[in-house]
C-alpha cells in the first residue's frame, strides 16, 4: 500500500477521473511520444517500489514536494491518473499498474546496461578487435595475447587476419580497434604508428642450389638467373623487396607467387626456386639445414612491426588496456 502525505499530488481538477475522448487522447499522446522527461518515470518507479512519496524521496535524495511534482507532471503528460486514494493511503490505478509493468522492465534494462558498462570498464567482459597478418600474429602478438587472456579470461579477442593494406582498411572503416602491421606502409595522417620490433627479409634456397650460391656473397642481379618464389604483391614483404630491388634497376618476376611465407619455405625445401621472406619463418628450416640462407654483397635494410591505431578514443576499454601494454613493452625495451 502506498502512503501519501497530506496536501499530496492529486488535488488538481484534471485528476477528478474525467477522461478525454479517445481520439483526443490518442492525438495528444502521439504528439507527446518521446517528449516526457525520463526522470518522471524514475520517480514513478521509485514510488511504486519503495511504497510511498516519503520513502521515494529518501531513496532518491530529493524533497517530498519534488517527488509529488514529478508524479503530477507525469500524470498530466499521460492524461490519466496513476494512483488513487483509499482509506489506507494510495493505490495504483489500472493505468498505473499497466504503466509500471513497462517502467519496471525498462528500469531493469537500464540498470543491467549500467552493470554491463561497469563490467566492461573493469575488464570482466568485453571484446578486442585486432588486425594482424600471419607474420605479425605469429612472431609478435601471440605471446602478449596469451598473457592478456590469462589476466582477463572473459574478454573476447577477435583477430582479423590479413596483410598490411587490408589491416589499414579495417582500421579506417572502424572494424578493428588497432592493428599490427609491417613496414613499408602508407597510412592516413590521423593514424598513430608505434614501431615495436625490428625484422629482416632473407633469401633462402634448397640444397640443389648450394653448389653455386652457398659460401659466397652474391650480387642481387644474379637472382635474375634463377626461378624465384615470392609472396603476393599486396604484402608488405613483397613490396619492400620489390622497392629495394627496383632502386638498383632489378625487376624480378617470380615463377611461384604464394599467399603465405610458410609455403615459401616448403617450396624452397623442394628446390623449386629461391624464396624471399621474413627471417623468422625460415629459422627452423635453416637450422635443420633443409634450406640455406643466401648472402649478398649488400645487405637489405631492416623493417619494423608497428602498432597502428586511429586514437584510443576509438578503442574499447579492453583494447585500450592491451594497446597500452604493447606500447609500454616497447618503451621499456628501448
Amino acid at each position: 500500500m502506498l502512503s501519501l502525505p497530506s496536501g499530496g499530488i492529486f488535488c488538481r481538477s484534471i485528476m477528478a477521473g474525467v477522461k478525454k475522448p479517445a481520439h483526443m487522447a490518442q492525438t495528444g499522446m502521439g504528439k507527446m511520444r518521446g517528449k516526457i522527461n525520463l526522470e518522471y518515470y524514475k520517480v514513478f518507479d521509485s514510488v511504486c517500489r519503495s511504497g510511498g512519496i516519503t520513502a521515494a524521496a529518501e531513496e532518491l535524495c530529493i524533497s517530498q514536494p519534488a517527488v509529488s511534482q514529478a508524479v503530477r507532471q507525469l500524470e498530466e503528460s499521460l492524461e490519466c491518473r496513476l494512483f488513487f486514494r483509499t482509506s489506507r493511503g494510495v493505490k495504483l490505478t489500472r493505468e498505473g499498474e499497466v504503466l509500471h509493468s513497462y517502467v519496471k522492465r525498462g528500469m531493469e534494462l537500464l540498470y543491467d546496461g549500467e552493470e554491463m558498462i561497469r563490467r566492461i570498464q573493469n575488464l570482466e567482459t568485453g571484446e578486442i578487435r585486432i588486425g594482424a597478418s600471419d607474420m605479425t600474429l605469429q612472431f609478435y602478438l601471440l605471446p602478449y595475447l596469451e598473457r592478456f587472456h590469462e589476466k582477463y579470461p572473459r574478454v573476447k579477442v577477435n583477430v582479423s587476419n590479413g596483410p598490411t593494406p587490408e589491416t589499414l582498411e579495417f582500421l579506417y572503416d572502424g572494424r578493428i580497434d588497432f592493428g599490427i602491421v609491417s613496414t613499408p606502409f602508407e597510412a592516413r595522417q590521423e593514424i598513430q604508428s608505434i614501431p615495436v620490433r625490428e625484422i629482416h627479409n632473407v633469401f633462402i634456397a634448397g640444397p640443389k642450389f648450394a653448389p653455386v650460391l652457398s659460401g659466397r656473397k652474391i650480387a642481387y642481379e644474379e637472382l635474375m638467373s634463377y626461378p624465384c618464389i615470392f609472396l603476393e604483391k599486396k604484402t608488405s614483404t613483397r613490396q619492400f623487396m620489390d622497392r629495394f630491388l627496383a632502386e638498383r634497376g632489378i625487376c624480378l618476376e617470380p615463377e611461384f607467387e604464394l599467399a603465405t611465407s610458410d609455403m615459401i619455405v616448403q617450396f624452397a625445401k623442394r628446390n623449386l626456386g629461391i624464396g624471399c621472406l621474413m627471417s623468422d619463418f625460415a629459422k627452423e628450416a635453416v637450422s635443420s639445414k633443409e634450406v640455406f640462407r643466401i648472402e649478398f654483397e649488400e645487405e637489405m635494410p631492416s623493417r619494423r612491426f608497428c602498432l597502428v591505431a586511429q586514437g584510443r578514443a576509438c578503442m574499447s576499454p579492453a583494447a585500450e588496456k592491451l594497446f597500452r601494454e604493447l606500447a609500454a613493452e616497447k618503451a621499456e625495451s628501448t
